[in-house]
């Protein structure tokens, strides 16, 4: 799987929230002030040649949705940062993370369930 650069990430986690949208939709998707619509179809081009889009013809319009699933790419990147930044340890990023993260004591306690509940799965 390709990345995204960050104006296509913007794009894309719209069109996550919106299943499929016309050209329309997305424009108003963006906070003000919007990107051209020039802008916005050739990020789609770019993305749709990139495989993580696609759309159905509905005369001259076009209603796009994601091929990739949200969860799919995130977890990707989550993978990728992990294997770059913390050798390959998912226990080096959960340090990180828990020290650097300014978590509550909430937080942390509800990543321990989340983590006691995976242990008694596995």
């Amino acid at each position: 799987m390709q990345s995204l650069s960050k104006t296509e990430e913007d794009l894309m986690n719209y069109l996550w929230k919106l299943e499929k949208a016309f050209m329309k939709d997305l424009l108003e998707a963006y906070p003000d002030p919007k990107p051209a619509t020039t802008t916005v179809a050739t990020l789609l081009k770019r993305m749709t040649e990139k495989g993580f889009v696609d759309y159905k013809l509905y005369g001259k319009s076009r209603e796009y949705f994601p091929l990739v699933k949200k969860k799919d790419y995130f977890s990707k990147h989550v993978n990728g940062l992990i294997k770059n930044f913390f050798n390959d340890s998912a226990s080096q990023f959960a340090s990180f993370f828990t020290k650097e993260a300014n978590l509550t004591k909430e937080e942390l306690e509800d990543l321990k369930r989340l983590i006691d509940n995976e242990i008694k799965n596995k």
